[in-house]
């Protein structure tokens, strides 16, 4: 029998949040505790599930900037310099302004949301708008469109699918 699919939004399956930088100026802002991600840090090979990025976040500098914590398992999306490289928080984890990340609603899986974005890029940049580069904004992405199996659990029957192949390339 043939799983229904249905047609929506990135809004309407994901609460989107931008990131920031606190002020460099200030050393206290940096080194402390709070994992941070910058587009670089998943530049390259990454695994899927990433914990921190290259640098991180004190509790002041997150207090002192719009960064905010995201939750677990929330869908970590280069928004700019480039659009599209993709990853999954690990853990709670702050995000430079370079990322539009997708907090998935429960009703959806976020590993398959993870892996529609992968594998639709092209379609995130022909949303992207800028002279000096390309960045896809948080109202932008909210409006694109994805088609997904209309029941949770038959997203979660594919995404592992997809998850056994991802670690078998990573190995």
């Amino acid at each position: 029998m043939a799983s229904e699919w249905i047609e929506t939004t990135i809004g309407d399956v994901a609460d989107v949040y931008g990131g920031s930088t606190p002020s460099t100026k200030d050393p206290d802002n940096f080194d402390g505790e709070v994992p941070w991600l910058t587009p670089k840090d998943l530049a390259g090979s990454h695994p899927r599930y990433v914990k921190r990025g290259e640098r991180n976040l004190s509790e002041k500098g997150l207090r002192s900037c719009s960064a905010q914590l995201l939750p677990t398992n929330s869908v970590l999306l280069s928004s700019r310099a480039p659009i599209g490289y993709v990853a999954i928080a690990a853990n709670p984890i702050a995000t430079n302004q370079g990322f539009r990340s997708l907090v998935v609603r429960p009703e959806y899986d976020h590993e398959f949301v993870y892996y529609w974005l992968v594998a639709n890029v092209e379609e995130l940049e022909r949303h992207a708008s800028g002279s000096t580069f390309k960045e896809i904004s948080g109202t932008s992405l909210r409006r694109i469109r994805i088609r997904l199996p209309a029941r949770r659990e038959e997203q979660r029957t594919i995404a592992p699918i997809l998850g056994t192949l991802d670690d078998k390339i990573e190995l």
